[in-house]
């Protein structure tokens, strides 16, 4: 597939993450307006709301876009999904016959803020990426036991907090927790000293399943993709975590991109899982390729500071992909709704510098990272800023997310005070 062409001419340049082949969907607000439905096309936002309301839209089933989140037309289903995809890119094609009626529905993207995408029902986080998974098992069991016996066979998730995601802006407190330094003796309530990131990808659930699903329906049932940071507290991690899992670590805050990047705009870039090193089970065996080639990156910014690069990597480097954890998610009888938002785990590639998390990145805390600045980071400092990006790039465009970002603020010095 080639660069679509536009009416709206940031659309067409190669670069740009929002050409007519990526049709993204969010939520906007202009001053003091209601947030509504909005399409990212190059530097401008199209109302859905407007196009609606003008009847240029009409999908038959009654209005979708008279609130500000994208749940409505998630439950519509994948036939209804394809037919407002078409019609966008009817309408915001080059030559378009609505081109006179639909240029007054823009709005500036600079003009705008953006708001949560859609209602999170409910929020899983897996831990599917193997060079992660296999990194922090050597930090703490050692090479021999890095991975736990059951990881190559299902992928491994715990239930997260749904109310905590966030969309990109949002600043972050640095929480308190529960700590305990080896040295001492007794635990203390104490503000995290090891405050970190992970590089995600968050898959959405548009259509909702009642009792085990396949991994061809469950990947029917996606409705798009979203860069996700699960900020992750790893001192109070470490003190918690046994025998459960992750739990007040992970509750903070869950940050994503503000854009929904639909199936269709990614489906040229599908590829395959890594080979198994064993075989799956049938009902989680690889039915076609369900990954995807999207180009990730996480970035740095100490408060006054220069950003840069901290990390690269691609999503195509999870050993299990979403489809396969929406599968085995429903195994036990689970029914799943739309809203659900699936973690897809820490996506780290094999090399230090494609390591998608702090923890990976500094080894612990000991081998400290290097800044522009000449500051150094095992994790994060108060008022850094980490940033996820990512793009898929085909020939002559850019699939883009939008940036995911968020400014870790310090840690209240009561957090009781009220």
């Amino acid at each position: 597939m080639t660069l679509m062409k536009s009416w709206v001419a940031s659309a067409n340049d190669a670069n740009h993450p929002f050409p007519l082949n990526n049709l993204p969907y969010g939520v906007f607000s202009v001053g003091d307006e209601d947030p509504r439905c909005g399409v990212a096309i190059g530097d401008m936002i199209f109302d859905c709301a407007a196009a609606e309301e003008s009847d240029l839209i009409d999908l038959g089933v009654g209005s979708v876009f008279d609130v500000p989140f994208w749940n409505e037309v998630m439950e519509l289903g994948a036939e209804k999904w394809a037919e407002l995809r078409a019609r966008l890119i009817e309408i915001l094609s080059e030559g378009s016959a609505d081109q006179d009626t639909a240029q007054d529905m823009l709005v500036a993207q600079s003009d705008a803020s953006m708001h949560m995408p859609f209602l999170v029902s409910e929020y899983t986080d897996f831990y599917a990426g193997k060079n992660h998974a296999y990194n922090v098992g050597c930090m703490f069991r050692g090479p021999e036991n890095a991975l736990p016996p059951n990881w190559l066979h299902i992928p491994i998730g715990y239930n997260g907090r749904a109310s905590s995601v966030v969309v990109s802006g949002t600043e972050i407190r640095r929480p308190w927790g529960q700590l305990k330094s080896p040295d001492h003796d007794k635990p203390a309530f104490l503000p995290s000293r090891r405050f970190d990131i992970e590089l995600e990808m968050g898959a959405i659930v548009g259509t909702a399943s009642d009792g085990p699903i396949t991994v061809q329906e469950a990947d029917d049932n996606i409705f798009g993709y979203v860069l996700l940071n699960d900020w992750s507290a790893r001192d109070i991690q470490a003190w918690e975590y046994q025998p459960l899992g992750p739990f007040q670590a992970k509750a903070t805050a869950t940050t994503i991109s503000p854009w929904i990047v639909t199936k269709a705009a990614l489906s040229p870039f599908r590829c395959d899982t890594p080979a198994r090193e064993v075989e799956l089970l049938d009902h989680l065996k690889d039915c076609g390729p369900m990954l995807y080639d999207i180009e990730l990156e996480v970035t740095m910014q100490p408060q006054g500071g220069t950003e840069s690069t901290i990390a690269r990597t691609n999503y195509k480097e999870m050993y299990y992909s979403a489809a396969q954890q929406l599968a085995h998610h429903t195994t036990s009888g689970c029914p799943m709704n739309t809203g659900d938002l699936l973690g897809s785990g820490t996506i780290s590639g094999a090399t230090k510098e494609s390591r998608g998390s702090l923890l990976e990145l500094s080894w612990g805390g000991k081998e400290p990272m290097t800044l522009p600045t000449g500051e150094t980071r095992s994790f994060i400092d108060d008022n850094d800023t980490l940033t996820l990006k990512g793009a898929a790039k085909g020939d002559g465009y850019t699939i883009g997310f939008g940036d995911c970002v968020g400014k870790v603020l310090p840690a209240l010095d009561d957090p009781y005070k009220r």
